[in-house]
């Protein structure tokens, strides 16, 4: 199966960027937000090779991808890999679902 070209919603590049800078700006480091940097694209990179990988939401057509306090929700087409959240886990879950309707 040939691997998928990643493509992050806005929402979720967001989301993203906004919790980089928390911990960017919480442990005065970018040791943490490069590890999660990190690991949050070798998941996608992981979902674009086999989009199965992951267990299914409770959304239509929708995939998550656990990575400790955090995940990476996702819709898979026959051409790329549409990332919708990344989603601290310690949140409140009706923002998520919130986010994930409108998606």
């Amino acid at each position: 199966m040939a691997k998928k070209k990643i493509v992050w919603t806005e929402t979720a590049a967001r989301q993203r960027r906004s919790i980089l800078e928390y911990w960017l700006h919480r442990n005065k480091s970018n040791t943490y937000p490069l590890k999660l940097l990190r690991l949050s694209n070798e998941k996608a990179n992981q979902v674009a090779a086999n989009p199965l990988l992951y267990k299914a939401a409770d959304f239509p057509d929708t995939r998550v991808a656990a990575m400790g306090h955090f995940s990476l929700f996702y819709k898979a087409t026959d051409e790329r890999i549409i990332i919708t959240a990344f989603w601290d886990n310690r949140q409140d879950p009706e923002k998520l679902f919130e986010i994930l309707k409108a998606q």
